[in-house]
């Protein structure tokens, strides 16, 4: 559905959230806790990533840039929104190595530029998704938020920028604000509705996932002379049910008491690459097939977070752990399978008609 900015009643008003980004994975699965939750919500999204089919039902589409100032400033005056969760980023690290500058742009200069009409909007608050490469390497103990940042990779970098460049826009034109770095998002939606879709996918269990449904040959493990037990990196993997889930804590919490705030979103608990793909093969039942390749610059050995912090101070605490993440994403994996075949099926069978 596309939404065109076509006026909204005072009588058919809801809190109205916009949400960027929203048909990406962490975005799409956001969304569906937010209407779970009684909102009304409006998408925009370029479909860069993407190709719209994650958005859910319930929620408003606009086809567009977030960073087209007329376009957001014309969705915040007909919809009144009262707050927005910003999820349109660039995400990969090796890619943000490789080519920095359209990272800089997107995850910083089009963030800037968001929150300012935001706040020349008289948006009431913002949430900001933000990520645990902020902190750099770590020392293999779990992270709090008030560590000292120090990011070792450009994707890192840009977030970090960008929280500061929110602090600072917020705090002046008087915007609540609520970041959430969160650590390894994975897993989908427990009821299928919402999943990783990645064009070009680089996340560990879902590219395991594409090996065990057989549409890739085998995933690589980047590096085995890490720092930790079994020598594969270590990362804290949280379901994107989760995430979601604090997020909508988080906007609650500063809508109701304006101030920002920031908090790690994370399980507590490291798991290594290999423990990963172990915990993929068996809840497939089947082996995962391994090959060996070099560290990728700009990957820390340990990232593990300290979220102690949500749990006190808004009672979040993870519903999911790795089987149910694994599992989740597997279930999701299958299902976009078995649609591909019944759709290339489909195909062939009016190929053959038309013939």
């Amino acid at each position: 559905m596309t939404y065109r900015c076509s006026g909204i009643s005072a009588s058919q008003e809801r809190q109205h959230i916009l949400v960027t980004g929203g048909a990406g994975y962490i975005g799409s699965n956001t969304v569906i806790a937010l209407l779970e939750n009684g909102y009304a919500v409006t998408v925009i999204d370029d479909l860069s990533s993407s190709d719209g089919s994650l958005i859910p039902e319930g929620a408003r589409f606009v086809f567009g840039c977030v960073g087209d100032a007329a376009l957001v400033a014309t969705i915040l005056r007909q919809t009144r929104a009262c707050a927005i969760m910003h999820f349109a980023a660039s995400i990969s690290v090796a890619q943000s190595l490789k080519s920095p500058a359209p990272y800089y742009r997107n995850n910083l200069s089009v963030t800037i530029d968001l929150a300012r009409v935001a706040a020349d909007a008289g948006v009431r608050a913002m949430v900001f998704s933000s990520t645990a490469a902020v902190y750099g390497e770590g020392d293999g103990s779990p992270l709090a938020e008030d560590r000292v940042l120090a990011p070792i990779n450009t994707y890192g970098r840009s977030k970090a920028m960008a929280e500061s460049a929110l602090a600072d826009i917020a705090s002046a034109g008087g915007m609540a604000l609520g970041i959430l770095r969160y650590f390894n998002a994975a897993g989908a939606d427990p009821a299928g509705r919402a999943g990783q879709a990645t064009a070009d996918p680089h996340h560990l269990i879902e590219v395991a996932t594409h090996v065990a449904t057989g549409t890739r040959d085998a995933i690589a493990i980047f590096g085995n002379d890490y720092p930790t037990p079994d020598g594969t990196a270590v990362r804290d993997y949280v379901h994107v049910a989760d995430i979601a889930a604090a997020h909508v804590l988080v906007m609650r919490d500063i809508l109701q008491a304006p101030a920002q705030r920031t908090y790690n979103v994370g399980t507590g608990r490291g798991a290594s690459v290999r423990e990963v793909i172990d915990a993929v093969a068996r809840v497939a039942g089947a082996p995962i097939p391994v090959r060996m390749a070099p560290r990728r610059h700009g990957d820390p050995a340990i990232l593990i977070a300290d979220s102690s912090r949500l749990a006190t101070e808004l009672g979040w605490r993870p519903r999911y752990g790795l089987d149910d993440i694994v599992r989740h994403a597997l279930m999701w994996e299958r299902s976009r399978a078995a649609y591909s075949a019944t759709a290339s099926d489909a195909r062939a069978r009016l190929v053959g008609i038309a013939s």
